[in-house]
């Protein structure tokens, strides 16, 4: 489904959720993750693809080149539809600090675009506030309400504000700042997870209690930014938005600060494929493009994704257990909830020989190799193939075609070796032990595959 068309501080759809992708702030902020400039436009462009409907391009105030990348987004991503199918235009947003330099810089950056957004962020525990900004909460308030206006004032009419370490503030005060703000003219306000220390429960209720002590919120979207610290900001992510929200902040393959960020490939098939429990909520996501960008920012990062990784690592759809093996085989949903098909994954090998492979697998893998084997034969081979197997982990096709010829190999007709005579001496005469007699009668003496 198509994202419908965007007013900042409205979503005519109740059901559906925005994604805000910030793969290019967040994510490139990882250590060890950073992007080139070229390196980020062509996963902006693929981001546009997917369906993503605002991309946080980056920190503009932060460097001259994250500036310039920021701006060829803008320009290039933020004013062109990158798929054929679709007229869909992201929004592009930047990061700034609550400074009028931060603001002016991300401002430039991103003016450009059809739909251009500046995000303006401060911290609001009191945490924060005594050990890092050295600010009382009157002064917290008076920065995050002045730079507010001040980004309305330049002409950008698309605002957000973050409240960092919002889990972690006082709900009272938290409130308030939201209050002001939302009076000074954002449009989105964002509750941050900054440290991933909330239980699902706590968000939801920290949403919940936002959305009925905060005056004016009713007229701004909401909008979540949870890190992975403790592995729940995807459930976390869906606990606020099955309290309200109605904007979820995510990064391709969850990559972001220390642990990561909510994986948008999490949180978009968690949403389609559950749309019934969620009660309708939905997002405007292509996911037959999932596996594309996951392969293109782990490619661009060097960050190489975990086998078990949720929806895009390599064993995601693989099955070894001879028991899996054998449902999977008879019907596919029986240990698959997801379909490949639906993140662009058409070549998948789901059953994987192992040490934990059954009969039935190994017969169909067989079959697929044009091997037609029953009964005993089967048997022998299977026997063989658990030898091998447990010394060794990855079983190929090839050595399944070894194991074939070898099997086929032991069960010819053995030859017999039979008289031989040994003679010494240059007359041919015989010692006494030179004539010896030797019987292999059920040795296989031909050459096996080495496994």
């Amino acid at each position: 489904m198509a994202p419908p068309l965007y007013t900042p501080n409205q979503i005519p759809d109740p059901s559906y959720v925005r994604l805000l992708d910030t793969t290019l702030r967040d994510g490139d902020q990882a250590p060890g993750a950073s992007m080139t400039p070229s390196q980020k436009l062509d996963v902006a462009r693929l981001l546009s693809s997917l369906g993503v409907d605002v991309i946080e391009a980056g920190f503009p105030a932060s460097s001259p080149n994250e500036f310039e990348a920021v701006r060829t987004i803008a320009r290039e991503v933020g004013n062109h539809p990158m798929s054929p199918d679709s007229d869909h235009v992201p929004v592009i947003c930047a990061s700034a600090r609550c400074t009028k330099r931060d603001i002016d810089v991300a401002w430039e950056a991103v003016r450009e675009g059809r739909w251009p957004r500046v995000v303006t962020f401060i911290a609001t525990s009191d945490m924060h506030l005594e050990h890092k900004l050295r600010k009382t909460r009157e002064e917290v308030v008076k920065s995050a309400t002045e730079m507010v206006k001040y980004v309305r004032s330049l002409g950008c009419q698309d605002v957000g504000f973050a409240a960092e370490d919002a889990a972690r503030s006082d709900r009272k005060f938290l409130s308030h700042v939201f209050e002001e703000v939302i009076k000074a003219g954002a449009t989105t306000i964002t509750v941050t997870d900054t440290v991933g220390c909330t239980l699902p429960f706590e968000f939801g209720e920290l949403i919940t209690y936002l959305k009925s002590n905060t005056k004016g919120i009713e007229n701004v979207i909401i909008s979540t930014h949870c890190h992975n610290d403790i592995g729940l900001s995807t459930a976390n992510t869906l606990a606020g938005v099955l309290a309200g929200a109605r904007q979820v902040e995510v990064t391709i393959n969850g990559i972001g600060e220390r642990a990561g960020n909510a994986a948008l490939e999490e949180v978009v098939m968690a949403m389609k494929s559950r749309k019934e429990v969620l009660g309708g909520l939905h997002t405007g996501i292509n996911s037959v493009h999932i596996l594309a960008a996951s392969k293109m920012v782990s490619e661009y990062t060097g960050f190489h994704l975990q086998p078990h990784k949720a929806i895009v690592g390599i064993n995601a759809f693989r099955h070894e257990s001879g028991i899996h093996q054998d449902g999977v085989l008879k019907f596919r949903k029986t240990y698959e909830f997801l379909s490949p098909e639906d993140i662009g994954l058409t070549d998948v090998s789901r059953i994987v020989l192992g040490k934990h492979s059954g009969r039935h697998a190994l017969k169909s893998r067989l079959k697929e190799l044009g091997y037609d084997v029953n009964g005993s034969e089967l048997e022998s081979l299977f026997e063989r193939f658990i030898k091998v197997a447990e010394s060794k982990k990855n079983i190929s096709d090839d050595d399944i075609k070894a194991l074939i010829t070898s099997n086929h190999t032991q069960s010819q007709v053995k030859w017999t070796l039979g008289d031989v005579q040994v003679t010494n001496g240059t007359n041919g005469s015989s010692n006494g032990k030179e004539e010896k007699i030797f019987q292999k009668c059920s040795e296989n003496l031909l050459a096996t595959a080495t496994i």
